[in-house]
């Protein structure tokens, strides 16, 4: 066991300081999510535009553009999260119904088999479909974010631990020990934001 953290060690000192940034930016964007605190937008859009190049030095194509759409999301978050409260409130956290999600899924599951199979057969691209099934999940799973909607965190739970694996087996270990860390962390963010959802609604009734 010993020799193993000795490896990872070796690894994590030997990484570039980009993904060093990259890494704690996107933690401090995980963290302050959970708090619903305004400034994680601001982590996301540091996080995201240095991902953009490294996804791409590793051939996760899918991954980058997925960054990118991440870098909007961080300036629409910021900007939703401002302006969409009821009048001096915040954005309240809320729930969509599950006929939602299921046609969200299903259009996900498509879109990720339509791509995967475009990458695999006209680029160089590594694991083309769980790529693509990671990349378009995130997509929604951030949007849902930028909404403040609850059932966001189970979307995460399931991509985050996918993408331990995808990020490892293209040497990007800290991203991967990155990943690790959100999939710990995403219970207390499901926890926070449904007591702040049963909250709402009691104060409302």
């Amino acid at each position: 066991m010993d020799g193993i953290f000795a490896i990872i060690a070796a690894q994590v000192r030997a990484l570039p300081p980009a993904e060093v940034i990259a890494v704690v930016a996107a933690v401090a964007y995980l963290l302050l999510a959970i708090r619903q605190n305004i400034l994680c937008w601001f982590f996301a859009l540091v996080s995201t535009a240095i991902y953009i190049v490294l996804f791409i030095d590793a051939k996760l194509y899918m991954e980058s553009l997925l960054n990118g759409f991440y870098f909007a999301m961080a300036l629409y978050g910021w900007y939703f999260w401002r302006s969409g409260g009821e009048r001096n409130s915040s954005l309240p956290v809320t729930r969509w119904r599950l006929p939602v999600h299921a046609a969200a899924i299903v259009v996900i599951a498509a879109l990720s088999l339509l791509f995967g199979a475009l990458l695999d057969n006209y680029s160089d691209a590594a694991y083309p479909y769980v790529d693509s099934l990671t990349t378009f999940s995130a997509i929604w799973a951030t949007f849902l974010v930028a909404r403040k909607v609850l059932e966001n965190w189970w979307y995460w739970l399931v991509i985050d631990a996918v993408s331990v694996f995808l990020y490892w087996a293209r040497d990007l270990q800290l991203t991967s020990l990155l990943f690790v860390a959100y999939v710990a962390l995403i219970p207390f963010g499901l926890i926070a934001w449904t007591r702040a959802y049963h909250e709402r609604r009691t104060a409302s009734a």
